[in-house]
């Protein structure tokens, strides 16, 4: 190899060090979506919830729409943040789509003209959780920190379990407001499993995590955000109502935990964020029937 040979090797090498220095400096800027932004995804199809379940007074039929095109944009985001969990590449076309779609459908919903959008950066966004913004939560038919029982209609189980399955469950205690009936029992509250860990050799304890984002009363649907507090053995609330009075029990959910119930189920821990998590190193198997104490994370009203 002559001399001329051996001084353009190092030519060549340096130019691809610089190539491949670019190319992954390229693809280290289409996966900067960070977790916050994706969590204000999120928040965003919340607020379009509320402009939907708004809009439904004056348009059903639009309002019908939209909450069927929310539903699948609400998948999306979910599924953003499960590839973010496992550290797959998101691009930033991914979340720009998707919240400009999300835009389109408040704008939509609150009849903005064409092509306009809602303030969504960071620095116009006030930081107070969506439900409480600019309004008590005296206002609400149900506020923050209300607390239901609720009787589950399918299955959970860690074992089985796929991040995104629905599930549902039913109230099981008239909630009233005064000598109103707000939510009746055996509304309908859905649920979604955001985690799961199944048991095995490592891990020997499963756990799942879930969460309620949607409580259908009289057949309307209002978007929600409820946690998992406590998975009860016996009637919970309900059992406890005849023997304490109707007028202490029945309906008095709002703020309380009575005392006297059964509690906790044998078994089962219910840890921060909604995580249910096995004591006895096996997978969480919770059946149809099991009551579990829900409370609310954002307030809305009944329509």
């Amino acid at each position: 190899m002559n001399s001329t040979q051996h001084a353009g090797r190092p030519v060549i090498v340096v130019f691809v060090l610089a190539l491949v220095a670019a190319l992954s400096g390229a693809v280290a800027a289409q996966t900067t979506v960070s977790s916050a932004e994706i969590q204000r995804l999120q928040d965003s199809v919340y607020d379009a919830s509320r402009d939907v379940s708004q809009l439904r007074s004056r348009d059903s039929s639009l309002a019908a729409q939209l909450e069927r095109e929310l539903d699948d944009l609400r998948d999306e985001s979910v599924y953003l943040r499960v590839k973010l969990r496992k550290n797959e590449r998101i691009t930033r076309d991914e979340y720009l789509d998707l919240r400009d779609r999300i835009d389109a459908i408040r704008s939509r919903a609150r009849g903005d003209s064409f092509g306009s959008r809602a303030p969504s950066s960071p620095s116009t966004r006030d930081d107070r959780p969506a439900s409480t913004t600019g309004r008590d939560q005296d206002d609400f038919d149900v506020p923050v920190g209300t607390e239901f029982d609720v009787r589950l209609q399918t299955p959970l189980s860690s074992a089985t379990a796929q991040v995104e399955d629905r599930f549902e469950a039913t109230t099981m205690v008239d909630l009233m407001r005064g000598n109103r009936v707000v939510v009746p029992a055996g509304s309908v509250m859905r649920g979604v499993v955001s985690s799961v860990k199944k048991a095995g050799r490592i891990e020997r304890t499963g756990s799942l995590t879930v969460a309620f984002d949607r409580l259908t009363v009289g057949g309307r649907a209002y978007p929600i955000r409820a946690t998992v507090t406590e998975a009860l053995e016996g009637e919970g609330i309900k059992g406890e109502a005849g023997r304490i009075g109707t007028g202490a029990g029945v309906g008095a959910v709002i703020g309380a935990i009575l005392g006297g119930a059964k509690g906790a189920l044998a078994g089962i821990l219910i840890g921060g964020g909604g995580t249910i998590a096995a004591t006895e190193g096996t997978d969480v198997m919770l059946e149809p029937g099991t009551v579990l104490r829900v409370r609310m994370d954002s307030g809305f009203n009944v329509r």
